[in-house]
């Protein structure tokens, strides 16, 4: 026999499934927007440090693809996880 709790059960775990894929498409776009305001922040620092001193441009420009790189591994692994959570089931 079906009781009051199972079925409130049944409707929280259908709710709690939508918010999951709520919360990984927030989580995906936020990590989007993150990684791009990052990477643009660098290259513009970048830039500048190059204007400001062309002769350390080779150095600057190693520092600013390094940091480019730490900021794509961390914003692939936020959209990893917010993939894991959208589908688990």
């Amino acid at each position: 026999m079906l009781t009051p709790f199972d079925a409130f059960l049944a409707v929280q775990e259908h709710a709690s499934n939508q918010w999951a894929f709520f919360g990984a498409a927030i989580g995906a776009g936020v990590t989007a927007i993150g990684a791009g305001l990052g990477i643009s922040r660098i290259g513009a620092s970048a830039n500048e440090g190059i204007a400001r001193q062309p002769e350390a441009a080779n150095d600057i420009k190693g520092g600013s693809l390094i940091l480019s790189a730490f900021i794509e591994g961390v914003s692939l692994f936020a959209v990893v996880v917010a993939l894991l959570i959208a589908l688990k089931q």
